[in-house]
């Protein structure tokens, strides 16, 4: 049964591991909230929250199977060899359950307060393309962006690390699920993260309305000299 082979690499890879957890789950709340504070969920893609429920569901059940069942590791090191350390930490499937969850508490929030918009033929475009086609990310919470890019580099590092500490990248290939997860959200995180800050900023700019010391101040009527 594989062991780390440095006290420091196993507390920097659970510090790691933790700190994505965090960042990952916290991702969730600021979405949440927005709709809350809305009462709306419009700007937030109905596939977007589905395809997550489902991967999450998903990405669930492997953690926990391969976390919890002898079976399933026993099998893993048959094929990887008897040395190499199981790759699956307990913070993802602690992460994998809160996000399950919380996703299912979005769609939730989507059945409550806009699903009706959905039904007459709404299309449901990726988020990114909705973004496009609407040039705006208004809706999106770039809050849950931001962390989820945390989230997912602190994961890929944990990774890397007990890695470098077993001087194999067999932790890699052999947990593809989470090695993609990580690698996926930060690619699109960095292409929501462009298109809210550098292709479709928020315009943040509004003429003040004007002073009402001023505008008693304005004749009622013009004279013809001035008109």
């Amino acid at each position: 049964m594989g062991s780390w082979n440095s006290s420091e690499m196993e507390v920097l890879s659970s510090v790691l591991g933790w700190i994505a957890f965090c960042a990952w789950s916290i991702s969730f709340y600021p979405q949440v909230i927005l709709n809350f504070k809305r009462k709306s969920v419009v700007g937030l893609n109905f596939d977007f929250v589905v395809l997550n429920l489902t991967k999450h569901s998903s990405y669930l059940i492997y953690n926990a199977s391969v976390f919890f069942s002898s079976a399933l590791q026993r099998q893993y090191r048959q094929k990887y060899g008897s040395d190499e350390m199981i790759p699956v930490a307990a913070n993802d499937v602690a992460f994998s359950i809160h996000a399950v969850v919380l996703t299912a508490f979005t769609l939730f929030q989507i059945a409550i307060y806009d699903l009706y918009l959905s039904i007459p033929g709404f299309g449901w475009p990726p988020a990114l393309v909705m973004n496009f086609r609407r040039k705006s990310t208004i809706g999106f919470s770039i809050g849950n962006i931001l962390l989820d890019l945390l989230g997912g580099l602190t994961n890929y590092g944990q990774m890397a690390v007990q890695s470098i500490d077993q001087h194999s990248w067999v932790n890699f290939y052999g947990n593809i699920g989470k090695t993609l997860l990580s690698l996926v959200s930060i690619f699109f995180d960095l292409l929501f993260i462009l298109q809210h800050y550098v292709l479709y900023p928020a315009k943040t700019t509004v003429k003040p309305p004007p002073s009402p010391d001023l505008v008693s101040q304005e004749p009622l009527v013009i004279s013809s000299e001035h008109a």
